[in-house]
């Protein structure tokens, strides 16, 4: 293996980062190169009410989804306050912060590094912050792209996260397996208890009225279906423009609104209108961001 990379290494330079890949999981163990699985709630449980959660952005990747899944685990989905910053959104996102602080609840600022301008105040918001005036189970969460103007106190004070897009197909799967909901899984699945009878958790009221449909194996082939071409979508940037002529940054909110078309699909038609499917999923969810016509007859 080593003499094969240093043969790509000399005929093939722009190949070397995956023979190294290739040298590192033969000589170690693949799983130093597999990246391991995001786990929102092992940094919660190392946080406190004093230090900002910040997750850096990276391309192809929004923590939103799963910050609002984890909330909803943790007892806050009606506790939790979001916003995106932006112009003039410096007053609000102050005030849901002095909230949270007084009422015990989690704060979510998108896109620090946009409002440039706010950052200062956030700097002396946070630093202001005492114990004693603020709730324990207050958090405040925070993203940001790398940018120069993030204060570096609140970075330095706060706790840092980041997600790299999973890498390969296989690792695209196994990330929206691990990312999916039992109860968007068996959505469609009949809730019975042992005894045959309707499952009396409140929870499986829609997942009741959907399985009357009697359209579960439909259900889970389509989302399967769905997330195995997210992943391929996903994994043709690796090749460049072989893959495809732009780079695009598809993310989870396009598969998200493309398994909300799915389930209105099968919810309000006996038979799946298969044109209209490939129409919203490939030409509005993801292709309203391609841009070069050779792309979206690709895709």
């Amino acid at each position: 293996v080593l003499f094969r990379s240093l043969l790509v290494k000399i005929l093939r330079p722009d190949r070397f980062v995956f023979m190294i890949q290739l040298v590192v999981s033969t000589y170690l163990g693949h799983e130093y190169i597999v990246s391991p699985q995001f786990s929102l709630k092992e940094s919660y449980a190392d946080s406190n009410n004093m230090s900002p959660l910040i997750f850096v952005l990276s391309s192809g990747t929004d923590p939103t989804v799963l910050f609002t899944q984890f909330a909803e685990e943790m007892g806050f989905g009606e506790r939790k306050l979001m916003l995106s910053l932006g112009q003039d959104q410096g007053k609000r996102a102050a005030q849901m912060i002095d909230e949270g602080r007084k009422d015990g609840l989690w704060v979510y600022l998108q896109n620090c590094h946009v409002y440039v301008s706010w950052m200062s105040s956030l700097e002396r918001i946070v630093e202001s912050m005492r114990p004693e005036e603020t709730h324990p189970e207050f958090r405040l969460w925070l993203t940001s792209s790398p940018s120069p103007h993030f204060p570096v106190p609140v970075l330095q004070s706060g706790m840092k996260l980041t997600r790299e897009p999973p890498k390969g197909v296989k690792a695209n799967l196994k990330d929206f397996v691990n990312s999916l909901s039992v109860d968007v899984w068996e959505e469609f699945t009949p809730a019975e208890d042992s005894e045959g009878k309707p499952d009396p958790d409140g929870r499986s009221n829609q997942r009741s009225a959907n399985a009357s449909k009697g359209k579960e194996k439909e259900w889970k082939r389509l989302v399967f279906t769905l997330a195995f071409f997210h992943a391929l979508v996903q994994e043709r940037r690796k090749f460049g423009a072989l893959g495809w002529n732009i780079p695009y940054d598809w993310n989870a909110p396009d598969l998200d609104a493309s398994i909300g078309t799915l389930r209105i699909c099968l919810n309000d038609f006996a038979t799946l209108p298969w044109s209209a499917i490939q129409y919203i999923v490939g030409t509005i969810n993801y292709g309203g961001r391609v841009t070069d016509y050779l792309d979206q007859r690709c895709l």
